[in-house]
């Protein structure tokens, strides 16, 4: 199992795009969390199989229809225990 920090960037405060990657997140068996930052990007935390983690970041480039992503970073981190998928 692994755990990777995502960075989202874009217009996606208030378009539901932590709900919308809370569900995606669910979907593909992913523990963890998703949380607005005060500069306007969204954190991403999850954890789970590599293709899983592979396949929730083709996910966050897109997100809700009603987002417009400009960049998603990843980063590699050690892992955590989550009890299911969170939205701060």
């Amino acid at each position: 199992m692994a755990t990777a920090r995502f960075l989202v960037s874009g217009r996606v405060q208030g378009v539901f795009y932590r709900a919308s990657t809370r569900n995606e997140a669910v979907r593909l068996g992913l523990a963890g969390s998703a949380r607005n930052l005060d500069d306007g990007r969204v954190e991403v935390i999850a954890s789970g199989a590599d293709e899983a983690l592979a396949a929730l970041e083709r996910w966050l480039w897109q997100g809700p229809p009603s987002a417009r992503v400009e960049d998603v970073t990843r980063e590699s981190i050690a892992g955590r225990d989550f009890d299911g998928f969170g939205t701060a």
